[in-house]
């Protein structure tokens, strides 16, 4: 049996820090983990951000609020449960994530979670497992599933690498000329495809 392991932010909705970044007018929270290969040295400097500005947990979640989801990832996501288990793998939070499961169908997602005080500001994260994207694509892997994987990120780029097939989907310039063994795919009848033919 295959299971399906997407990236979420990127792939199925946009970037939750830059869309904060721009309701904020503060350019620098607009880095990724398309920018940032280190999630750790990213997560303390956007947290050192927030502190510097008075920004907490609801101030992002007014953000997230309004955003939907790329056009065309919930057909694309419903085309693919249909034929496939699908699991999200997303270094995103499960404070973040809820709104936008609900938009998207509500389906499965693994995340990480982060540390808030009683006054909303955020203080730290934990990760649910090292290099969970990884980690979770071996585990499904030692109980007798395949896994197929597609991001956009540095940080996807294990899990995509460990399974029987492994996609980027609107990466960027420099992670697609970094890896160019991987297929590369902009549209999501693409990537549709070339996940179907694999399972």
């Amino acid at each position: 049996m295959t299971i399906t392991c997407l990236d979420l932010e990127g792939v199925l909705v946009p970037e939750i820090w830059i869309a904060f970044a721009e309701a904020t007018g503060l350019p620098e929270l607009k880095r990724t983990t398309r920018d940032e290969p280190d999630y750790d040295k990213l997560m303390k400097y956007r947290i050192d951000i927030l502190h510097k500005n008075n920004l907490g947990l609801k101030e992002i979640q007014d953000t997230i609020a309004k955003i939907d989801p790329l056009p065309g990832a919930k057909e694309f996501l419903d085309k693919l449960r249909a034929e496939c288990q699908v699991i999200i793998l997303s270094d995103t939070f499960t404070q973040f994530a809820g709104p936008l499961m609900a938009k998207l169908g509500y389906p499965t997602i693994f995340c990480n979670t982060l540390e808030v005080a009683d006054d909303g500001t955020i203080t730290g994260y934990k990760m649910r497992v090292e290099k969970s994207k990884y980690a979770t694509v071996k585990a499904l892997q030692s109980i007798g599933f395949d896994t197929i994987a597609s991001g956009d990120s540095f940080n996807d780029l294990g899990m995509i690498e460990a399974s029987k097939a492994g996609f980027l989907f609107r990466s960027t310039e420099a992670i697609q000329k970094e890896h160019p063994e991987l297929p590369a795919y902009e549209e999501y009848d693409e990537l549709l495809a070339a996940i179907l033919k694999e399972i």
